[in-house]
């Protein structure tokens, strides 16, 4: 068994859950709308809101994915404080391999989320050139404190060999 099977194996199941300690807050709407410059009144004005259906002004569609405030972690060595899995694998290098969101439900700013993050599977595959690669892949799913599903953040994560192809 290779090096990346035994790290496979160890992934699978793993799961952390962090539950945010406030209120997620109109202004976060506000800030994070702004920061990735989506004028979409939805997310600022209450009123404007209301005459589309909604009680409040409503999150920015993956503001509940980009935030840390669940984890509340210190920075690690790269200056990150949210929740990562810490999965350290020798002589690899780590890929993104994208992310897939399912929206259940409009994120509110009364809302206080529990973000549930799990490992769902782990496979070593060879890559075009050879090379061996572990491509994990993880859900976080949040709710907020009535227990309803809000969103699903399904992420691919590819740890790739350096090592040369036998």
């Amino acid at each position: 068994m290779s090096g990346l099977a035994e790290h496979a194996a160890a992934l699978v199941g793993r799961r952390t859950v962090y539950t945010a300690p406030e209120e997620f807050g109109a202004a976060a709407f506000r800030y994070y709308a702004r920061a990735v410059g989506d004028h979409n009144r939805l997310y600022t004005d209450a009123g404007y809101a209301r005459t589309h259906g909604y009680r409040d002004v409503v999150a920015p569609p993956t503001l509940v994915c980009e935030t840390n405030q669940y984890a509340d972690l210190p920075m690690d060595a790269e200056g990150y404080a949210g929740h990562t899995w810490r999965i350290e694998i020798p002589d690899t290098r780590t890929v993104r391999g994208g992310n897939s969101y399912v929206f259940h439900r409009p994120v509110h700013p009364d809302d206080r989320i529990t973000a549930t993050w799990e490992i769902l599977d782990a496979r070593v595959k060879t890559g075009r050139q050879g090379g061996e690669m572990l491509v994990v892949t993880s859900r976080a799913t949040y709710t907020n404190q009535a227990g309803e599903r809000l969103v699903e953040n399904t992420e691919t994560i590819i740890f790739v060999s350096l090592e040369a192809p036998r």
